[in-house]
């Protein structure tokens, strides 16, 4: 099992940045892949980006690409989204997850097996 905790939402001006963080609690959290994923209100959860189990490959949906960076340290059990130059459409609840494959290249939310609570960002006009 593995236990992941968002934190580091809030609410930002446009054109402003966050971090989120995602600690995992529980075994082999090294070995998954892991991924962001956004839900704003009324629409599905979807696919922000992934990271490998090693750090050395990252995937961002093309909505996000060049403003979000996703970053892990295993050392700490910890995974990172790096968001830049927000804008209101990003305000959404941003979960992380793990899933088993290690490769981080899921897209789809039935391809994780560990989902967070998930972090509320809210984006100022």
């Amino acid at each position: 099992q593995v236990q992941l905790v968002e934190s580091g939402g809030g609410l930002v001006q446009a054109g402003g940045s966050l971090r989120l963080s995602c600690a995992a609690s529980g075994r082999s959290f090294s070995t998954f892949g892991m991924g962001w994923f956004r839900q704003a209100p009324g629409k599905e959860r979807v696919f922000v980006g992934g990271i490998s189990w090693s750090g050395g490959n990252t995937y961002y949906a093309d909505s996000v690409k060049g403003r979000v960076s996703i970053s892990r340290d295993n050392a700490k059990n910890t995974v990172y989204l790096q968001m830049n130059s927000l804008n209101p459409e990003d305000t959404a609840v941003y979960y992380c997850a793990a899933e088993v494959t290690g490769y981080g290249n899921r897209w789809h939310v039935n391809e994780y097996a560990y989902w967070g609570q998930g972090t509320q960002v809210t984006v100022s006009s």
